[in-house]
């Protein structure tokens, strides 16, 4: 009877482990279920109107018109997307890239320095500041394009300031140009370049410019070889940010580009609504998305690189 106890007592230190494992799990799982139940309705949302949505589009791109201009899916084909690659249309894609690729990087030109301000000499007043770079978006996208037309046009207000100075002594044609595309395109994106850049600056340490000076470096050679590489994430999410909506415009390259302007959002929005063409439209915005998605995926391994090479 005496060695009773020890045998009894041996399992229940066995046990001992046994039930702190299992303890410990419950919360683990308990946690990945909370998560689970967190992240649920932001993928229901996206499954709902935006996977959904595209799977309709995709469908309506497989179909062709009827005698009443009405999409059937009676011969289901990939006549579009053929049609997509014709080479008449390669001078739209490439005008496309063009425009976003210009308006991103005058963005980023205009955008890093004053991120760069706001970050170094704002002071309490940054917060202010950013709100007033995020103020353009208190105001419909649309309004501000048309505010741009009475700008430039011939009797607007830039050129009645460049005849008042004496400068010209009649109008400039500034109108359905690409220069006002991208002017008008660059504005409406700019604050999309500023706001990652400024995240980027901002946590930058000023220790490490301080350090590089201190190794005799000019204030220019710190900047380079310290202060850009190190803002190098920023510079490609901003980038990123202004390039994709940018390559989807329509409305600035149709109202301030006139109707010589082309662009593959502006033709599938023209297919969509005047040409009634929703097979081909759908097919083109499918071309238009895989482009993106490529160039995204591009740049997100890019960044990927530049943030596990900065640790």
């Amino acid at each position: 009877m005496a060695g009773a106890p020890g045998l009894t007592g041996a399992p229940r230190e066995a046990a001992g482990p046994t039930s702190a494992a299992t303890s410990s799990k419950g919360p683990g799982r308990l946690a990945r279920l909370r998560g689970a139940a967190l992240i649920l309705p932001g993928a229901g949302w996206l499954v709902l109107f935006f996977v959904v949505p595209l799977v309709f589009i995709f469908i309506v791109s497989l179909g062709s018109r009827d005698a009443l201009d009405r999409v059937t899916l009676a011969n289901p084909g990939f006549d579009n997307y053929l049609k997509a690659f014709e080479p008449r249309f390669i001078p739209t894609f490439l005008n496309s890239i063009r425009f976003a690729a210009i308006t991103t990087i005058v963005s980023l030109a205009i955008g890093y320095p004053i991120a760069y301000w706001i970050s170094r000499y704002g002071g309490r007043h940054k917060v202010l500041l950013i709100i007033l770079v995020m103020i353009p978006f208190w105001t419909s996208y649309l309004i501000r394009t048309y505010s741009w037309i009475i700008l430039l046009r011939d009797n607007g207000v830039v050129n009645t300031l460049l005849q008042a100075v004496g400068l010209t002594h009649e109008p400039i044609i500034l109108m359905n140009t690409d220069i006002s595309v991208i002017l008008g395109m660059t504005y409406g994106f700019l604050p999309f370049a500023i706001l990652p850049l400024f995240v980027s600056i901002d946590r930058l340490d000023p220790n490490l410019v301080a350090a590089g000076r201190d190794l005799y470096a000019s204030g220019r050679q710190a900047f380079r070889h310290v202060t850009l590489p190190l803002t190098m994430p920023g510079i490609i999410a901003a980038a990123l940010l202004t390039f994709i909506p940018a390559l989807g415009d329509f409305v600035t390259p149709d109202l301030l580009g006139g109707p010589q302007t082309t662009t593959i959002a502006k033709n599938i929005q023209e297919l969509f609504l005047a040409g009634r063409d929703w097979p081909y439209g759908a097919a083109l915005g499918f071309v238009l998305m895989v482009v993106t998605l490529g160039g995204t995926l591009l740049a997100l391994r890019t960044l990927r690189r530049e943030v596990i090479g900065g640790e």
